[in-house]
């Protein structure tokens, strides 16, 4: 679970499986894409959620 961190700065502190699950999510989303311009479209249309431990 996702932790935020209040300081100077919002830090967000994420675990391992957060991470996996982040790139999973990007891997299916940009398989069909064909250049980088089009990854970028996609990730720009993309919405990743991470749960947060309270």
């Amino acid at each position: 679970m996702a932790r935020i961190i209040e300081g100077e700065r919002r830090i967000i502190k994420m675990s391992v499986d957060d991470i996996l699950n982040i790139v999973r999510e990007y891997q299916v989303l940009c398989k069909k894409s064909c250049c980088y311009e089009h990854t970028r479209e996609l990730l720009s249309k993309a919405q990743f959620y991470i749960p947060e431990d309270l």
